[in-house]
């Protein structure tokens, strides 16, 4: 993995950040980071001087990250631990606000990686950045960026080990690779899941696809709690040792509730059975769900809204009471809301009544 790069979106590109493009660009020098020339304008920050003032500070002195001053980072083993690496990718106007303030993007990012380590039972260690930079992009907004990733690096105690950064002519793009360690052969995969277990899943179902419709205004949200779930999703790391010492297989719900229960039946090679009565619900969610004219289809879409990034889970039917208490000693209630037996897909129960919808949540292009 390359340590942080200059990169250019095509060979005729020049590498000033912060010029907006042109049909006849004037020769320009490789300094990314120059603003544009202002009265009394102070003299320009160049590409490493931008890491040295941004960036290096998010390594928090992690030896591995060598200051960002190398082409990559190294990373030092650790006897008895296996290293957890997941990646997601994020796209302005599809997977967060267009118009969202970057801070709250970069944590938004932090996040949604974080909680695919929690559901492995992964304890975070680092991360890699990459950033497609839209025209226009000032100073400020790499810092205010920059600020939500420092925020968040010291929140959840991971740091930045390298990246590579590119200007774009279409939407802000951010992608992050992240490191975490698990105990050998402990880490909770979505295969695993036995005939008979319970299908238990962590705090609260629907808030993530309520909190968008409240910010289009289509929800009432008075006090802005489902709003605040959208955009800066907790994730369910708290429960890693619960999970890692009871849970047979596990994912994150991002995709909807139903679609990651589906994905862990199937990585398990059963069907699972989710009993839509039994959703965990917020107060906001619950506020919603009464004013709807038909529950079992207002249910269904909670549970297939997806961005909620708990945590759905496989657990022996003997173990279940012992993992609640395990997750609610770490302040996350975890609730049984299903049960996984022979066959294979999914079935959404109401009332005892087969309703599975025929898309099950967020699909990928």
């Amino acid at each position: 993995m390359a340590h942080w790069t200059q990169s250019r979106v095509t060979p005729e590109a020049d590498d000033d950040w912060f010029d907006e493009p042109t049909a006849q660009a004037p020769a320009v020098d490789d300094a990314w980071f120059d603003e544009a020339a202002t009265p009394a304008a102070a003299p320009p920050v160049d590409e490493f001087g931008l890491i040295e003032r941004l960036l290096r500070p998010l390594a928090r002195g992690d030896q591995a990250a060598l200051d960002l001053l190398d082409d990559a980072a190294v990373l030092p083993s650790r006897p008895g631990y296996d290293l957890v690496i997941t990646k997601d990718a994020m796209v302005a106007g599809v997977h967060f606000l267009a118009g969202e303030e970057l801070d709250v993007v970069a944590k938004r990012l932090l996040r949604t990686n974080l909680s695919d380590l929690a559901a492995k039972g992964a304890v975070p260690y680092g991360y890699f950045l990459a950033v497609g930079w839209p025209s226009g992009t000032t100073l400020t907004d790499r810092e205010t960026f920059a600020r939500g990733l420092a925020e968040d690096g010291e929140l959840y105690d991971v740091s930045l080990l390298g990246g590579d950064t590119v200007a774009t002519s279409g939407p802000m793009v951010v992608s992050a690779t992240f490191l975490g360690w698990v105990p050998s052969g402990d880490a909770v995969l979505r295969k695993g899941a036995r005939v008979g277990d319970r299908l238990m899943v962590s705090g609260t179902i629907g808030d993530g696809w309520l909190g968008l419709l409240a910010h289009w205004g289509e929800v009432e949200d008075p006090d802005g709690g489902l709003v605040r779930r959208y955009r800066l999703p907790p994730p369910r790391l708290a429960i890693r040792d619960a999970l890692r010492a009871y849970a047979r297989a596990a994912a994150d719900v991002s995709d909807g509730l139903l679609a990651d229960a589906a994905h862990v039946a199937k990585a398990s090679g059963l069907r699972v059975k989710v009993d839509l009565d039994r959703l965990p619900l917020s107060p906001g969610a619950r506020h919603w769900l009464g004013a709807q004219p038909e529950a079992g289809e207002a249910r269904m879409s909670l549970a297939s809204g997806g961005d909620d990034y708990e945590i759905v889970c496989a657990v022996d039917p003997t173990d279940v009471a012992a993992f609640q208490a395990a997750a609610m000693a770490a302040g996350v209630p975890v609730r049984d809301i299903g049960e996984f037996v022979e066959g294979e897909g999914i079935c959404a129960l109401f009332k005892g009544k087969d309703i599975t919808p025929e898309r099950l949540g967020w699909l990928h292009g």
